[in-house]
């Protein structure tokens, strides 16, 4: 019998948390989506998290979109050389659509029991004038990034994973009770309860439900 070097995995799972962009949202699960920003401030965000927005169209919050291409165009006023797209889970929560402009709960849907605000992609909000989906979630805690979508260089996306990474080490086992029910290597629901180990190799806690593993010591 021959035998073989396993060095790692890479799955996609059909699973909703990758939604179309014109696919409404279900309150509380969690998707993936995409925040546009400077190269300094994505440092600041991986190693601090997200800061709520003091206004915006949606009133404050984190702006995020599950479009790649909306997330791609940010910041407005930076040159390509210095924006970078972070992928994000999200735990949406409760959901409002907003869907024209001046609608009720445009900047009040928080106070209204509201977790995350939803611009479907051409609603006609004069706003919005792209038509791209958009989302703002109100608390920061829960958004993660998770991987590095786009950057400017080869350089800077091998330093933005580093910092990514290693804040990932640091956050250990206090991670794993932030979002209970969740298991915050694989992001899904810990139904039925499954373990995590460590990998043989580099020495990583993993879950074998991970959509990825490379296993540093020996890929």
């Amino acid at each position: 019998m021959s035998s073989i070097t396993f060095f790692g995995w890479s799955v996609d799972y059909d699973e909703d948390r990758h939604l179309r962009a014109e696919q409404e949202p279900k309150s509380g699960k969690h998707y993936t989506m995409y925040h546009g920003t400077k190269v300094q401030t994505a440092r600041s965000i991986i190693q601090n998290g997200f800061k709520q927005s003091a206004d915006g169209m949606l009133g404050p919050g984190v702006y995020v979109s599950r479009n790649q291409k909306k997330a791609e165009r940010y910041p407005l006023n930076s040159p390509t050389t210095d924006r970078v797209v972070l992928k994000l889970s999200v735990d949406c929560g409760k959901v409002k659509r907003i869907d024209k402009d001046n609608h009720p709960l445009q900047k009040t849907w928080h106070s209204q029991g509201y977790d995350t605000a939803w611009v479907p992609p051409n609603c006609g909000m004069k706003a919005v004038p792209s038509g791209l989906e958009e989302d703002c979630v109100w608390d920061p805690n829960r958004i993660e990034v998770v991987d590095i979508a786009l950057a400017p260089s080869t350089t800077v996306l091998v330093d933005l994973k580093q910092l990514l990474a290693q804040s990932h080490r640091q956050q250990g086992p206090a991670a794993s009770s932030a979002t209970p029910g969740t298991c915050q290597l694989c992001k899904w629901k810990i139904v039925p309860a499954h373990s995590t180990q460590t990998c043989w190799g580099c020495g990583d806690t993993i879950c074998t439900l991970m959509t990825q593993h490379k296993c540093k010591h020996w890929g």
